[in-house]
């Protein structure tokens, strides 16, 4: 006589594309990564403003973007390990209403000494987003929608940098700089409301044992991996080059021959939602042909659009910050993702990883901001689109290390694997 036996329990891989739970997610982190990023840039197109505001030089106005970058850096190495630790979804939250707080008391600082310290506690604030969403994204969706997902979410940070640049220049230029960033804090507020309601809470987090000892085991394994390393490095290369240009583009504009206002400079960050479609599009594509086959194609295209950036015409400006743009979130958005992916292939924790790339990654853009700076004070323009190129080439030189990296495949299971090597 047969015994039927129990079926086999099958093993939630995480949710599925299409399904309501996966819906909410993406979108809940598509909505976190606008305020973010709306936050976070939000001084950028003000630059010439507050220069002239608090009576301070080109390069002494960039601190109010890169301090804020340099901070959200080192509060970065923080959070990601504390994340692999206690969760992730309660950081989201915490930093998306505290950032929104302080964009009003920055609104309210009367010198720039207390502007400057506002802006370093709000990329504070600002790292428990970054530190932990993709972490997030790896262990809550369904390993064949990684990619995609993280290409949806990184898209939602570049609608919030056009967001955070094409709210203030226009009310800065009608009502001053102050109530321009009242408005963005209000932006910001809502998205945290919006993903309160949303996210749905960690269903497939492992904490990651407590002690010292098993935090500097988990720092070594994310720092020893070559694949690893060049990825940080990527990050740190492939953002210096973009913020080089964007940091000083407003400064650009505002003199000869293009005389523009703050407002008509600010459009030019119109061009961002081609980093929405770019990075969604560099998402599905890294799902088919492979991770290692779409990044140096978005730093080909960074490259010609820089190069475009060289005539002082506006159509070739235009065109050539749209490229730009473009290939920046193709390299940035399949990155952000293969760095998670290919930490839990090796038995990396994730949000050690994760936190990694995000501290090379704001580092470089604190870094290179600033440097740009002085580059465009002492030699203008050719000299910025220079030192971009050069960022973009030790890109280059990164991908192609990382394309002969051996891919990775433990720590996985049969089920997870796909045709994307990591």
């Amino acid at each position: 006589m047969n015994t039927l036996l129990p079926p086999r329990p099958v093993e939630h891989l995480g949710h599925q594309s299409g399904t309501g739970p996966y819906r909410r997610v993406v979108f809940a982190l598509f909505t976190a990564g606008i305020a973010t990023f709306a936050l976070l840039y939000s001084t950028q197109a003000l630059l010439p403003e507050l220069a002239n505001g608090f009576g301070v030089t080109p390069a002494q106005s960039t601190l109010a973007l890169s301090l804020t970058t340099a901070s959200l850096a080192i509060a970065i190495i923080v959070v990601g390990p504390v994340s692999d630790r206690f969760g992730r979804t309660a950081f989201i939250h915490v930093s998306l209403a505290a950032a929104a707080v302080i964009a009003v008391a920055c609104a309210l600082a009367p010198t720039w000494q207390l502007f400057l310290a506002l802006r370093l506690v709000e990329g504070v604030a600002l790292a428990g987003l970054p530190s932990v969403a993709t972490a997030y994204l790896r262990e809550e969706l369904h390993p064949a929608t990684h990619a995609r997902a993280a290409g949806l979410y990184v898209g939602g940070t570049a609608l919030g940098g056009m967001a955070g640049r094409l709210v203030t220049a226009p009310i800065a230029e009608a009502a001053g700089w102050r109530w321009s960033m009242v408005a963005v804090a209000a932006l910001g507020l809502g998205c945290a409301l919006t993903v309160r309601l949303l996210l749905p809470p960690s269903r497939r987090f492992t904490a990651a044992p407590a002690g010292g000892r098993a935090a500097l085991a988990r720092l070594r394994g994310a720092v020893s991996d070559p694949g690893l390393l060049a990825l940080y490095g990527i990050g740190a290369c492939v953002v210096g080059a973009f913020v080089a240009v964007l940091n000083t583009i407003g400064f650009r504009l505002a003199g000869a021959p293009f005389h523009m206002g703050l407002t008509a400079a600010g459009m030019v960050f119109l061009v961002y939602p081609l980093g929405t479609v770019s990075s969604t599009v560099a998402g599905r594509l890294a799902d088919k042909l492979g991770r290692r086959s779409v990044v140096p194609l978005g730093c080909m295209l960074a490259v010609f659009g820089l190069l475009l950036t060289l005539p002082a015409t506006v159509p070739t400006v235009v065109a050539g910050l749209a490229l730009l743009t473009a290939g920046f979130f193709i390299v940035h958005g399949v990155t952000s993702g293969w760095v998670p992916a290919r930490a839990h292939a090796g038995g990396v924790a994730t949000g050690q990883a994760a936190s990694l790339y995000l501290f090379a990654y704001y580092l470089g853009s604190s870094a290179f901001g600033t440097l740009a700076a002085h580059a465009w004070s002492t030699a203008g323009w050719p000299t910025v689109v220079g030192l971009s190129l050069a960022l973009l080439a030790v890109t280059g030189v990164l991908a192609r290390v990382l394309h002969r990296t051996p891919p990775l495949t433990s720590g996985r299971s049969a089920q997870e694997r796909d045709s994307v090597a990591l």
